[in-house]
């Protein structure tokens, strides 16, 4: 009996700097069992707390991103029995603690103040999607296609899908997806606001890689900062958004970073002139 391949891979050797995470369950359409949830808790973890990781980067193999939750995986299952859900406050608490901790994992990655890059080779459906929308950048080949299947058993995705899809693309889209129960093809999904870009397939990866060697050239303190005050000045009105930007602001010009790289400049332009 041949032993089963992880369900997910962790490499952070490759690339200098970034934590490679694939989705690795090809012949089950990657759907998101809970030990492909427990190796990425901990790839997550890694990230956040390790300094020389500087970005994450997940992907995944086969004719799909992901399928969304297994709900045929038996005790991989990662959805509680119809029993333990026989209130509305039950499926509640299922909804926020249960879902092999989801919607507690999709937030600590929204929060971590490191960039995570997902690429979507392909069609993205459920879960995987409310993950996606949790990342910070979602780059998509031509092959990738988007959908929130819940529709179809009469319910909503609500690990983040309804919430997250809203605020990013609006309600006119969210209504597609989520309403209407329409799927959006690569193309779609970039006029939609939901990827940041769209490659061809035989670049795709190469230009993935090329965008996370990108990030992990900026300034690390920079970007942290940036990730919280962009999800803040989201939620608030004009003028208190220009307070967190001062706010922002007054630590990262304390860095002897930017400091040494003003005066470098400074130097540069000075000496232009002369």
């Amino acid at each position: 009996m041949t032993e089963e391949a992880p369900h997910l891979l962790v490499d952070d050797t490759s690339e200098p700097g970034v934590i490679i995470c694939t989705l690795n369950r090809p012949d089950k359409l990657n759907a998101i069992s809970r030990e492909m949830m427990d190796l990425l808790t901990g790839a997550v973890l890694r990230l956040r707390d390790e300094p020389d990781l500087k970005v994450m980067l997940i992907r995944a193999t086969g004719r799909y991103f992901s399928a969304g939750a297994d709900l045929r995986g038996g005790n991989q299952n990662i959805v509680a029995p119809a029993y333990k859900m026989s209130t509305a406050r039950s499926i509640r608490e299922n909804h926020r603690l249960n879902l092999n901790n989801m919607q507690q994992l999709w937030d600590e990655m929204e929060h971590i103040e490191k960039p995570i890059v997902v690429a979507h080779h392909a069609m993205c459906v459920g879960g995987g999607l409310e993950m996606s929308l949790s990342c910070d950048f979602r780059l998509a080949a031509k092959s990738a296609g988007y959908a929130f299947p819940e529709g179809l058993f009469g319910v909503l995705p609500a690990s983040g899908g309804v919430s997250r899809l809203a605020r990013m693309c609006g309600p006119h889209w969210a209504r597609w997806l989520v309403m209407a129960n329409k799927p959006a093809s690569a193309d779609m999904a970039f006029t939609m606001g939901l990827v940041h870009q769209v490659f061809e397939d035989d670049a795709f990866e190469a230009e993935v890689m090329d965008f996370c060697r990108h990030l992990t050239k900026q300034n690390q303190e920079q970007m942290g900062a940036a990730k919280v005050a962009i999800e803040l000045c989201a939620e608030v009105g004009r003028r208190e958004g220009r307070h967190i930007e001062r706010m922002a602001n007054s630590g990262l010009m304390l860095n002897p970073e930017y400091l040494e790289g003003m005066e470098k400049y400074l130097k540069g332009v000075g000496g232009k002139k002369g």
